[in-house]
């Protein structure tokens, strides 16, 4: 399989993934919530701050999947490095609020982990390589 294929099923799969997580967090966040890794949520009118986390994803895996659908490969690497710092930053969330350390390290931190690494083959992907001749040309006398 080439590098290319594999990277665009790695970028289909983090979109559908983030695309699907938000979705259930504006839909649904009573239910997916507790899966976050907070030992506890908002109440009252807090409960907002859900939907507002659903939809940062939603448009999260809108940018991503608008990149892969137009080529814009290279852009989608550097998208891919950078989107991984919300998922960063939710692992760190739930590590300074004294969440759950397994759902901290293996479901934010590994997905930001796999965001990178697929952000970099992705580079890798598109960089440009430069020819350099040999034998230097000849020139017109």
């Amino acid at each position: 399989m080439s590098l290319k294929k594999i990277n665009t099923v790695l970028a289909a799969a983090f979109i559908l993934f983030i695309l699907w997580f938000g979705a259930e967090f504006i839909l649904r966040p009573e239910t997916v919530a507790p899966g976050f890794g907070l030992p506890s949520w908002p109440s009252g009118d807090g409960g907002g701050f859900l939907i507002i986390k659903g939809i940062r994803d939603v448009v999260l895996a809108l940018v991503l999947g608008i990149l892969l659908v137009t080529g814009h490969r290279r852009a989608l690497g550097w998208a891919l490095l950078v989107e991984a710092l919300a998922a960063y930053g939710d692992m760190t969330t739930v590590l300074a609020h004294h969440g759950s350390v397994p759902t901290a390290l293996g479901v934010h931190g590994l997905t930001a982990t796999l965001m990178v690494v697929n952000g970099l083959l992705m580079l890798r992907e598109t960089r440009k390589v430069v020819v350099t001749p040999l034998t230097p040309a000849l020139q017109p006398a």
